[in-house]
């Protein structure tokens, strides 16, 4: 894969390392194996240990499968950034953060954190109006927020909240739905621990 940055140039072998962070912590939010892994993607065991590790550059073919199995963008794994090589690992400039999400399903995600190899990601979610997760969802998470602007509900274990600008929220295990009920987006910066995208 080449990386093509405006001003610098940062190493091939660097990025390839950030896509393999990425897709450790993709496998690792799944709970699955090393071995589950390979076998849905089709490669050997070795070859994914050494895509995670950053020794070996996945092709195209490999990133679309990826991107199939956890719902992701294949643009997530082409992040450019135009810095240097110091500051890619800890800079995400505001014209470069890498998309997620479906906006499609009223739900427009951009990921703040460099890479997901941490042990949280920082994400600029944007609620569409009238936009709802339909569906509780539970995930082994400590999950937390601030309503930058707008409104959201979100339900806790069957309560709802409704948080304004400058509301914040943390929760941890809970099932959860949110719902945004106004004709105005809602911007809420979310941070969630292990990383799940």
């Amino acid at each position: 894969m080449s990386v093509v940055a405006t001003d610098n140039l940062y190493s091939v072998a660097e990025n390839v390392h950030s896509v393999g962070n990425d897709i450790r912590a993709l496998r690792k939010s799944r709970s699955m194996t090393l071995v589950e892994f390979a076998e849905t993607i089709d490669r050997s065991v070795g070859f994914v240990s050494q895509i995670e590790r950053g020794i070996s550059e996945p092709s195209i073919s490999d990133l679309r499968n990826i991107a199939k199995l956890f719902d992701v963008p294949l643009s997530f794994f082409f992040g450019d950034n135009p810095g240097s090589e110091e500051e890619y690992r800890h800079i995400v400039r505001a014209d470069h953060r890498r998309k997620l999400g479906n906006p499609e399903e009223g739900l427009l995600e951009e990921l703040l954190s460099p890479d997901l190899g941490g042990t949280f990601e920082i994400i600029h979610s944007e609620f569409a109006p009238g936009a709802r997760l339909a569906t509780p969802q539970q995930r082994d998470t400590e999950e937390a927020g601030y309503i930058i602007s707008g409104q959201l509900d979100l339900e806790l274990d069957g309560v709802w909240h409704t948080l304004k600008t400058g509301d914040s929220f943390r929760f941890s295990g809970e099932a959860y739905r949110w719902r945004n009920t106004t004709n105005k987006p809602t911007i809420v910066i979310w941070v969630v621990s292990p990383p799940v995208y």
